[in-house]
């Protein structure tokens, strides 16, 4: 059995895309330090969400996801060491839920993590997260209270509500908040930082390849927005995170870089004072802090940005004209590609090269080079 599992259970847009890369590329590291990541990769950990808060599109998926965290616990429970275990979605759980869990890793010392920033950045952040798979809720109206299953609901982003159902089961000092950085803190700030509070050695870690989960810009946003109530067919989680996702959004418009947005003013209200609740509410638990609290504020002071609303029909109509154009150009590469694939295939094979003389020819062949060769020296 474990000595210690830390759940690091959100929230998400805080940094968990970059932490989880560099666990996952660094996972034999982590093991000669003691340090179990069970499972096979992070998606195994986010079908173990799927199970612990009773998801119900779990009985519509392949078996292996509805295996995923009864594999993960077994793993744990019989590593002598320390186990980590990490995916946003798990905040959701109902306290219910969470406790069941932790349960089910036994006698271990179990430490529950959550990565935190200001609720105004999460929650629009999170929204074009939303969009990029294929939702069309209006920025203003997410997220809304939901199940604990839905993980694009409150339950989810809520940090007080989080750490109030999964610190329920285990001691104050034993629920640790890590506060982003600061923005023009160093790039590794954030994993040094976990690293210290996990007990990982970082020397050799590779971080260079460390993924981040890039956002889309407002006139992207919207454009997708627009686009994906019209792509029929699409309505599967593999269609939404295949081609919404992973190839439309990160592969065409988030490379755009476009302008960050903000919701509207009285929303952005109504998210500034739910973040000055959350940060009287974790003051008064005791829990463990790292960085500092003060940041999970919104700010009185922000910066003049635009609404999605503000996006012209002139803006949408260059943005969906440039992205076409791309799209132009891979259905072209690709029949490219496909022709020759298919001119390789239907090519006859080349005639097999001829088979060796035999032995004993080629041993009469030199014999006669060698006669030859002398009768033309006694020619001479």
């Amino acid at each position: 059995m474990a000595d210690k599992v830390f759940l690091h259970v959100g929230l998400p847009k805080t940094g968990t895309t970059y932490l989880q890369s560099i666990l996952w590329a660094n996972k034999g590291r982590l093991r000669e330090q003691g340090i179990l990541l069970p499972g096979r990769s992070s998606r195994h950990h986010m079908w173990g969400t799927l199970t612990v808060r009773d998801h119900p599109g779990v009985e519509n998926r392949p078996a292996e996801v509805a295996e995923a965290w009864p594999a993960i616990v077994e793993q744990a429970n019989e590593w002598p060491g320390t186990a980590l275990i990490s995916h946003e979605f798990f905040g959701g759980a109902t306290r219910e839920q969470a406790g069941a869990a932790i349960a089910q890793l036994g006698d271990a010392e179990v430490h529950v993590i959550v990565t935190a920033r200001d609720v105004l950045t999460v929650v629009t952040s999170y929204w074009q997260e939303y969009v990029k798979h294929g939702f069309v809720t209006p920025l203003d109206e997410f997220p809304a209270e939901g199940e604990p299953w839905d993980e694009w609901s409150w339950s989810t982003l809520d940090i007080a509500s989080v750490l109030e159902r999964w610190g329920a089961h285990v001691p104050a000092g034993n629920v640790h908040v890590l506060v982003l950085p600061e923005p023009d803190a160093p790039r590794e700030t954030l994993w040094l930082r976990f690293a210290g509070l996990v007990g990982i050695d970082p020397e050799g870690f590779e971080t260079v390849r460390a993924r981040e989960n890039n956002s889309l810009g407002l006139v992207e946003a919207e454009l997708l927005r627009r686009i994906s109530p019209e792509l029929k067919g699409f309505g599967s989680a593999l269609d939404r995170g295949v081609w919404i996702r992973s190839y439309l959004a990160h592969g065409k418009l988030v490379p755009r870089r476009g302008e960050r947005f903000l919701p509207c003013d009285k929303r952005v209200e109504e998210l500034r004072e739910r973040a000055d609740r959350s940060v009287g509410e974790l003051a008064a638990r005791g829990y463990d802090v790292v960085g500092d609290l003060e940041r999970l504020r919104v700010p009185r002071d922000l910066p003049e940005l635009r609404h999605p609303d503000d996006v012209t029909e002139a803006e949408l109509l260059q943005c969906a004209t440039e992205t076409a154009a791309l799209l132009m150009s891979d259905l072209r590469d690709f029949r490219r590609e496909n022709t020759e694939l298919k001119r390789e295939a239907a090519a006859p094979p080349p005639p097999p090269p001829p088979p060796p003389p035999p032995s004993g020819l080629v041993r009469g062949r030199a014999r006669l080079r060698r006669v030859l060769g002398r009768l033309g020296r006694t020619e001479h």
